[in-house]
């Protein structure tokens, strides 16, 4: 399926590892260029030399944490003019009301909830200006499981689905869609990490968090390639009247209630 994606400008934030880096190769592979922003250097450079011995297609990377100040402002004039802006940065931490202090909590908040809106803010006007474009926001299933021992999570991603449907209901009239896509467990790290904490939470051994893989739809996380395709997609004009909507990729999870 050609997906008319070729010669398409695509700014990535988080994407360094896991989805992120997913995200690079799949946009890459349809013949985008791609803007890349991470904190680590090393890691952008080394997807970026990768790619380019595959890929005829312009990687630039900008090693940036999007909590500095005026991190927002210098990604927007580093990337320039871009046609979909996916935003892919932050992890949320894991826990309980009294796990997760103040501090946390915004940490938190600031790189994924406040960083997706920001950047949306920024990015928003030039795509109007451009004639349109294609904002994603990869959020994560936490926003419809309301889960206690996810409480910062769950809440930061159920304001992310509201951001998502509240402005993507009215900004294909800018000719700009924007989507929201929620993973759940993905063959990541994070998601390792994440049962190994709630495995010590429950049995006092991290080591039992294969257990908890168990109760997982096919007894397995995500694979990557199953969340990246699907937000290509949704970039893509084959995808061109949705806007101002969330797809959930979790093998069901949301559905019977529980984030495990």
């Amino acid at each position: 399926m050609d997906l008319g994606l070729a010669g398409k400008k695509v700014l990535i934030t988080g994407a360094s590892q896991g989805i992120g880096e997913g995200l690079v190769n799949a946009f890459a592979d349809e013949g985008c260029d791609v803007h890349i922003v991470a904190r680590s250097s090393d890691k952008l450079e080394a997807i970026k030399a990768e790619l380019a011995a595959s890929c005829p297609v312009k990687i630039t990377v900008q090693a940036l944490d999007l909590c500095e100040p005026d991190a927002i402002e210098r990604v927007v004039a580093e990337a320039g003019p871009v046609d979909v802006l996916v935003n892919n940065a932050g992890v949320i931490p894991s826990g309980d009301l009294w796990d997760v202090d103040e501090d946390k909590w915004r940490q938190g908040w600031e790189l994924k909830v406040f960083g997706y809106i920001n950047l949306t803010r920024a990015i928003y006007p030039n795509m109007k200006a451009r004639g349109g474009g294609v904002i994603i926001n990869n959020i994560g299933n936490g926003g419809e499981v309301f889960d206690p021992n996810y409480i910062a999570g769950t809440t930061g991603n159920a304001s992310l689905m509201a951001f998502t449907r509240a402005l993507g209901g009215h900004s294909l009239d800018d000719n700009i869609r924007v989507v929201g896509v929620n993973p759940g467990p993905v063959d990541t790290d994070r998601i390792y990490n994440m049962l190994k904490k709630r495995a010590k939470t429950w049995y006092g051994d991290e080591g039992k968090y294969t257990d908890l893989l168990e109760r997982y739809p096919l007894k397995r996380p995500a694979h990557i390639h199953e969340i990246t395709d699907l937000i290509v997609f949704l970039a893509s004009y084959r995808s061109g009247y949705t806007s101002g909507a969330i797809f959930t990729v979790d093998g069901g999870i949301a559905s019977r209630r529980s984030v495990i």
